[in-house]
Protein backbone atom coordinates (compact mmCIF):
# COMPACT_ATOMS: atom_id res chain seq x y z
CA UNK A 1 0.00 0.00 0.00
CA UNK A 2 1.24 3.93 -0.69
CA UNK A 3 2.13 5.63 1.95
CA UNK A 4 -0.47 8.71 2.81
CA UNK A 5 0.60 12.12 2.37
CA UNK A 6 2.12 13.81 5.27
CA UNK A 7 -0.79 15.58 6.66
CA UNK A 8 -2.69 12.03 6.42
CA UNK A 9 -0.32 10.35 8.85
CA UNK A 10 -0.36 12.81 11.39
CA UNK A 11 -4.01 13.42 11.57
CA UNK A 12 -4.31 9.52 12.25
CA UNK A 13 -1.63 9.93 14.97
CA UNK A 14 -3.44 12.94 16.87
CA UNK A 15 -6.88 10.77 16.93
CA UNK A 16 -7.50 7.77 19.55
CA UNK A 17 -9.09 4.75 17.84
CA UNK A 18 -12.98 5.72 18.51
CA UNK A 19 -12.05 8.67 16.42
CA UNK A 20 -11.55 11.48 19.22
CA UNK A 21 -9.25 14.33 18.30
CA UNK A 22 -6.33 14.09 20.78
CA UNK A 23 -5.17 17.80 20.27
CA UNK A 24 -7.29 20.77 20.73
CA UNK A 25 -8.32 21.45 16.76
CA UNK A 26 -6.52 24.43 16.17
CA UNK A 27 -3.71 23.27 16.97
CA UNK A 28 -4.13 20.58 15.13
CA UNK A 29 -5.48 22.49 11.97
CA UNK A 30 -2.01 24.51 11.97
CA UNK A 31 -0.20 21.22 12.47
CA UNK A 32 -1.47 19.73 9.34
CA UNK A 33 -1.16 23.44 6.85
CA UNK A 34 2.21 23.03 8.35
CA UNK A 35 2.51 19.22 7.19
CA UNK A 36 1.02 20.47 3.56
CA UNK A 37 2.94 23.22 2.86
CA UNK A 38 6.40 20.83 4.12
CA UNK A 39 5.57 18.26 1.22
CA UNK A 40 5.17 20.32 -0.88
CA UNK A 41 9.24 21.92 -0.44
CA UNK A 42 10.00 18.58 -0.40
CA UNK A 43 8.54 18.01 -3.56
CA UNK A 44 10.01 21.22 -5.23
CA UNK A 45 6.89 22.68 -6.08
CA UNK A 46 7.40 25.79 -3.36
CA UNK A 47 10.63 27.37 -1.92
CA UNK A 48 11.10 28.50 1.48
CA UNK A 49 13.73 30.49 3.08
CA UNK A 50 13.74 33.05 5.89
CA UNK A 51 10.28 33.46 6.30
CA UNK A 52 9.45 33.69 2.66
CA UNK A 53 7.77 31.37 0.65
CA UNK A 54 6.78 31.01 -3.33
CA UNK A 55 5.81 28.45 -5.78
CA UNK A 56 8.88 27.40 -7.37
CA UNK A 57 9.47 28.81 -11.15
CA UNK A 58 9.20 25.77 -12.90
CA UNK A 59 5.73 25.02 -11.67
CA UNK A 60 3.18 25.40 -14.01
CA UNK A 61 0.03 27.43 -13.63
CA UNK A 62 -2.67 25.56 -12.45
CA UNK A 63 -0.94 22.84 -11.87
CA UNK A 64 -2.45 20.92 -9.09
CA UNK A 65 -1.73 17.51 -6.86
CA UNK A 66 -4.89 16.05 -6.58
CA UNK A 67 -5.24 17.09 -2.83
CA UNK A 68 -7.27 20.12 -1.55
CA UNK A 69 -5.26 21.92 0.81
CA UNK A 70 -1.70 21.72 -1.17
CA UNK A 71 -3.56 22.90 -4.29
CA UNK A 72 -5.58 25.67 -2.13
CA UNK A 73 -2.17 27.02 -0.92
CA UNK A 74 -0.46 27.01 -3.98
CA UNK A 75 -3.05 29.29 -5.09
CA UNK A 76 -2.47 30.78 -2.29
CA UNK A 77 1.24 31.02 -2.50
CA UNK A 78 0.62 32.37 -6.24
CA UNK A 79 -1.29 35.00 -5.98
CA UNK A 80 0.46 36.32 -2.56
CA UNK A 81 4.15 35.24 -2.00
CA UNK A 82 5.94 36.16 0.88
CA UNK A 83 5.42 35.61 5.06
CA UNK A 84 5.81 31.63 5.04
CA UNK A 85 3.19 32.56 7.83
CA UNK A 86 0.14 33.63 6.30
CA UNK A 87 -0.63 31.16 3.47
CA UNK A 88 -0.36 28.21 6.89
CA UNK A 89 -2.92 29.88 8.84
CA UNK A 90 -5.50 30.16 5.87
CA UNK A 91 -4.71 27.23 4.95
CA UNK A 92 -5.22 25.76 8.42
CA UNK A 93 -9.22 27.10 8.37
CA UNK A 94 -10.11 24.29 6.75
CA UNK A 95 -7.53 21.81 6.94
CA UNK A 96 -9.27 19.36 9.34
CA UNK A 97 -12.56 19.11 7.28
CA UNK A 98 -10.63 18.68 4.18
CA UNK A 99 -7.76 16.04 5.40
CA UNK A 100 -10.76 14.14 7.27
CA UNK A 101 -13.04 14.26 4.03
CA UNK A 102 -10.18 12.93 1.87
CA UNK A 103 -9.45 9.76 4.66
CA UNK A 104 -13.23 9.02 4.87
CA UNK A 105 -12.86 9.12 0.72
CA UNK A 106 -10.30 7.00 0.28
CA UNK A 107 -11.41 4.56 2.92
CA UNK A 108 -9.13 5.10 6.02
CA UNK A 109 -11.62 6.45 8.29
CA UNK A 110 -15.15 5.54 8.40
CA UNK A 111 -18.15 7.49 9.48
CA UNK A 112 -20.20 6.23 12.30
CA UNK A 113 -23.04 7.68 14.25
CA UNK A 114 -23.48 7.19 17.89
CA UNK A 115 -26.00 8.33 20.30
CA UNK A 116 -25.55 9.93 23.81
CA UNK A 117 -27.41 8.53 26.93
CA UNK A 118 -29.18 6.70 23.86
CA UNK A 119 -30.83 10.00 22.87
CA UNK A 120 -28.51 12.47 21.64
CA UNK A 121 -26.91 11.98 18.22
CA UNK A 122 -22.88 12.42 17.97
CA UNK A 123 -20.71 11.81 14.87
CA UNK A 124 -17.25 10.19 14.95
CA UNK A 125 -14.87 8.95 11.94
CA UNK A 126 -13.26 5.64 13.09
CA UNK A 127 -10.39 3.91 11.37
CA UNK A 128 -11.32 1.26 9.52
CA UNK A 129 -8.50 -0.66 9.70
CA UNK A 130 -5.85 0.07 12.89
CA UNK A 131 -2.78 -0.71 10.22
CA UNK A 132 -3.45 2.27 8.92
CA UNK A 133 -2.19 3.84 12.08
CA UNK A 134 0.84 1.57 12.60
CA UNK A 135 1.37 2.87 9.69
CA UNK A 136 1.44 6.60 10.22
CA UNK A 137 3.74 6.11 12.72
CA UNK A 138 5.75 3.67 12.02
CA UNK A 139 8.56 5.90 10.11
CA UNK A 140 9.15 7.96 13.16
CA UNK A 141 8.91 5.13 15.52
CA UNK A 142 11.82 3.23 13.61
CA UNK A 143 13.77 6.53 13.29
CA UNK A 144 13.67 7.50 17.01
CA UNK A 145 14.72 3.67 18.17
CA UNK A 146 17.73 3.99 15.36
CA UNK A 147 16.47 1.24 13.72
CA UNK A 148 16.07 3.71 9.94
CA UNK A 149 17.96 6.83 9.04
CA UNK A 150 14.63 9.04 8.39
CA UNK A 151 14.37 10.72 5.09
CA UNK A 152 13.19 14.13 5.15
CA UNK A 153 9.53 13.34 4.98
CA UNK A 154 9.84 10.99 8.25
CA UNK A 155 11.85 14.16 10.22
CA UNK A 156 9.16 16.70 9.03
CA UNK A 157 6.83 14.05 10.50
CA UNK A 158 8.88 13.53 13.60
CA UNK A 159 9.67 17.46 14.77
CA UNK A 160 5.41 18.02 13.97
CA UNK A 161 4.56 15.41 16.46
CA UNK A 162 7.10 16.96 19.15
CA UNK A 163 5.45 20.74 18.18
CA UNK A 164 1.60 18.97 18.74
CA UNK A 165 3.12 17.10 21.79
CA UNK A 166 1.76 13.61 20.53
CA UNK A 167 5.09 11.83 21.40
CA UNK A 168 3.36 9.44 23.72
CA UNK A 169 1.14 8.24 20.66
CA UNK A 170 4.32 6.60 18.85
CA UNK A 171 3.57 3.70 22.15
CA UNK A 172 7.90 3.46 23.34
CA UNK A 173 9.07 2.86 26.08
CA UNK A 174 10.66 6.25 27.13
CA UNK A 175 10.07 9.17 29.27
CA UNK A 176 8.19 11.98 27.22
CA UNK A 177 10.79 14.84 27.81
CA UNK A 178 13.81 12.61 25.95
CA UNK A 179 11.19 11.31 23.26
CA UNK A 180 10.20 14.46 22.75
CA UNK A 181 13.92 15.74 22.32
CA UNK A 182 14.83 12.59 19.90
CA UNK A 183 12.20 13.80 17.76
CA UNK A 184 12.87 17.27 18.12
CA UNK A 185 16.89 16.57 17.52
CA UNK A 186 15.72 14.29 14.21
CA UNK A 187 13.61 17.67 12.64
CA UNK A 188 17.24 19.94 13.24
CA UNK A 189 19.34 17.35 11.54
CA UNK A 190 17.07 16.90 8.54
CA UNK A 191 16.66 19.58 5.58
CA UNK A 192 17.18 23.64 5.76
CA UNK A 193 13.04 23.68 4.86
CA UNK A 194 12.20 20.67 7.62
CA UNK A 195 13.85 22.92 10.01
CA UNK A 196 12.77 26.24 9.00
CA UNK A 197 9.47 24.95 8.72
CA UNK A 198 8.88 23.02 11.67
CA UNK A 199 9.96 26.01 13.87
CA UNK A 200 7.23 28.03 12.27
CA UNK A 201 4.78 25.65 13.18
CA UNK A 202 6.36 25.77 16.60
CA UNK A 203 5.70 29.55 16.70
CA UNK A 204 2.15 29.16 15.49
CA UNK A 205 1.14 26.65 17.58
CA UNK A 206 2.11 28.20 20.56
CA UNK A 207 0.76 31.78 19.86
CA UNK A 208 -2.70 29.69 18.88
CA UNK A 209 -2.57 28.42 22.63
CA UNK A 210 -2.34 31.27 24.18
CA UNK A 211 -4.98 32.67 22.39
CA UNK A 212 -7.39 30.15 23.93
CA UNK A 213 -6.78 31.20 27.17
CA UNK A 214 -7.31 35.15 26.53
Amino acid sequence: MNRLPLHQDLFLIAHDQSGKSLIHQSSMALGLATAVLLELALDGRVAVARGQVAVSGHVAPGSGTGDAIADGLLALIAKDPGDVRSPIKKAAEHAYEQTREALVASGVLVQVTKRRMGVLPYTRYQLADIASVVRASSGARAAVEGWKQPDARCAALCGLVAVLQLEAELYLDQPASRLAGRLRELALASSREVTELVAVAHTLVAEAAVAVYR
